[in-house]
């Protein structure tokens, strides 16, 4: 476990219960070591050693271990997980995956070239529900994709502050970049393609980063998507997305925790039943490196949302001006 904060703690159980057998953690807190610690044992799983620098990890431990959940700031996320492939490690990467494009690419370059696995812990990519719906929308059952919109909303700006979520040299982003970017790549995972144009606006609310966003674009198939991020508001958190086909309609969130489906000719949106539940990140990893399924969050949707991500940036450095993403 590279990384052993907050989320690490929030993976354990799960990880646990589907017999993680954890040998050794890289956490330069000291008290967040503790608290990991302190967790493991209430979940009677022995006390790994901690290696604060990956360097000394790797260069210590390596014969001893086949794979990595970095779960580390996201400056990080590319470095750390370029590292542990190059070690021989099958990887499982915290969102966002990378900071940008450039990233994306050299971590595609880096699994291809070792021949390892790399799979991105984002609960919608990896949700059952939401790949029967990408894959719904693919098969053209359900029509022509002409319209998808996904809101979603947190109290996000006052729960962040003082913490490097909110320093933009390492969160990379605020809020649409941090929870919202669970939207953005549900989105991508959803219409399974390119944007052709893209236009954002981005409201700090007078921190470092963003904390309000509007964005609107246009798939490579001239579908039209729009997205709504807003966090500053009350406590909690909620989300949902539409996609509208000449055939029907799809409702889920950004983690596919439900997938209701209108089609045409009937009355009203019905849950669709049959499919596994997503259990967790670990459990789909697991799966991955077993062979039983194929990655659903490899490296090239993380690519296709870092591109996204990019051209928001930049269309909101020029006060929504349409931005043509690189193909």
């Amino acid at each position: 476990m590279i990384g052993a904060g907050n989320m690490a703690r929030h993976h354990l159980p799960l990880m646990i219960e589907a017999g993680a057998d954890i040998r050794v953690i890289c956490e330069p807190s000291p008290d967040n070591y503790e608290l990991t610690l302190d967790k493991l044992a209430e979940l009677g799983a022995p006390p790994p050693p901690n290696e604060p620098v990956l360097a000394d990890l790797l260069g210590r431990h390596a014969g001893e271990l086949d794979a990595a959940f970095i779960m580390t700031p996201h400056n990080q996320h590319h470095d750390h997980a370029k590292a542990c492939l190059e070690a021989g490690f099958d990887v499982l990467l915290e969102k966002p995956m990378v900071m940008n494009a450039a990233e994306a690419i050299s971590l595609m370059e880096t699994r291809d070239r070792t021949g390892r696995r790399l799979v991105v812990a984002f609960q919608g990519g990896l949700s059952p529900q939401i790949r029967y719906a990408a894959a719904l929308i693919a098969s053209g059952e359900l029509g022509e994709l002409r319209t998808m919109t996904g809101m979603v909303w947190q109290g996000w700006k006052e729960n962040t502050v003082g913490k490097w979520r909110q320093i933009p040299e390492i969160a990379g982003g605020g809020f649409l970049f941090d929870s919202g970017a669970h939207m953005l790549n549900t989105v991508c995972t959803l219409v399974g393609e390119d944007f052709a144009t893209v236009a954002a606006w981005l409201d700090k609310r007078g921190t470092g980063v963003d904390i309000d966003g509007v964005v609107m674009g246009r798939l490579e198939s001239g579908a039209l998507v729009t997205i709504n991020g807003c966090g500053d508001c009350i406590p909690g958190l909620e989300n949902e997305i539409y996609v509208n086909l000449t055939g029907g309609v799809i409702r889920t969130c950004m983690y596919g925790r439900r997938l209701l489906i209108r089609r045409s000719g009937e009355a009203d949106l019905r849950e669709v039943d049959g499919l596994p539940k997503m259990r967790g990140a670990w459990e789909q990893f697991t799966q991955v490196r077993a062979g039983e399924i194929e990655n659903p969050c490899p490296p090239e949707v993380g690519l296709r949302m870092a591109k996204l991500w990019d051209a928001i940036v930049e269309s909101a450095g020029k006060d929504g001006l349409p931005v043509h993403p690189p193909a």
